[in-house]
């Protein structure tokens, strides 16, 4: 297996601005094939033609991240917010035309928790069938659009504390199976899914040709190889999908262990982490080599 393997900017850097550009080259040069970038904020006040054209000049690709929020959440009840969201995925799928990038992914149906201050509350199987239904109709109003953009969402399962809409890999199934739209896709996290299923490679083999983008983090979402993620098992199952798209690394984790640290929040790197990024890097590439070789 030959997929591309990159490194989301949070690992350096947040907010991304037009001062960080040079990051790009420094990025190239540990190994990585693209940057997974979030889309940049109106605020960011980033402008896309010089970050293409930088990215051009570093030999990188892009792949965009979708941050969502509750002004900006498709599964909303509220009529604005949902509106707002399906404005926001149309603002990303422009973002990745003017970038370059063909891939958006994210939790682009909304319905944040931990990071929005919003605590999950019951919900009876009328407001569960609405919460789907709305979602699949946004999904179906913007895919078209991205299609035409050469662009493909991939809709991210998150863990449930961190969203109450789709927190599996069989939800995500059912989303884009009742989207039916080529310009929609999954979007697997490790990190999430070593939460939510009961089996990594099964849950991989179950989304099949569905996925259009990877992210291969460790469960405690440290550098690769400094978890219990079984990365021959997880490559072996991507192999049997005959995967060969993007893979992403998210090691934004920082090792820092004191009591009363709020770890769920970002937090910029205090020391130079090349060589754990390079190590994390290879033993991401050598699982995917050694993927398809039989035991």
């Amino acid at each position: 297996m030959n997929n591309p393997v990159g490194i989301i900017s949070m690992q350096f850097v947040r907010p991304f601005l037009s001062k960080d550009l040079s990051l790009f080259s420094h990025i190239r040069e540990l190994g990585f094939d693209f940057i997974e970038l979030l889309v940049p904020e109106p605020e960011d006040q980033l402008n896309l033609h010089e970050v293409r054209q930088a990215l051009a000049d570093s030999g990188l690709g892009v792949v965009l991240a979708a941050r969502v929020n509750m002004q900006r959440s498709i599964a909303s009840e509220n009529a604005a917010a949902c509106q707002g969201g399906i404005d926001y995925l149309r603002y990303c799928i422009d973002s990745a035309a003017q970038l370059g990038a063909t891939i958006v992914g994210g939790p682009l149906y909304g319905e944040p928790l931990v990071f929005a201050g919003r605590a999950p509350t019951p919900a009876d199987d009328a407001q569960i069938a609405r919460r789907l239904e709305a979602t699949v109709s946004a999904l179906r109003q913007v895919a078209p659009q991205a299609a035409d953009g050469g662009v493909a969402l991939a809709l991210e399962p998150l863990n449930r504390f961190e969203t109450d809409i789709v927190c599996s890999v069989a939800q995500g199934i059912e989303v884009v199976d009742a989207v039916d739209h080529p310009a929609l896709g999954l979007l697997l996290d490790t990190f999430h899914m070593n939460m939510e299923e009961s089996s990594l490679p099964g849950a991989i083999r179950a989304a099949g040709s569905r996925i259009v983008h990877f992210q291969a983090n460790e469960n405690h979402r440290g550098f690769p190889g400094t978890g219990h993620v079984n990365w021959a098992e997880v490559m072996r199952a991507l192999h049997d999908v005959d995967y060969r798209g993007p893979v992403s690394l998210e090691p934004f984790r920082r090792d820092d262990w004191r009591v009363g640290l709020p770890i769920a929040h970002w937090r910029a790197p205090h020391e130079d982490e090349s060589e754990k990024l390079r190590a994390g890097l290879a033993l991401v590439k050598s699982s995917l080599t050694f993927a398809g070789v039989a035991g």
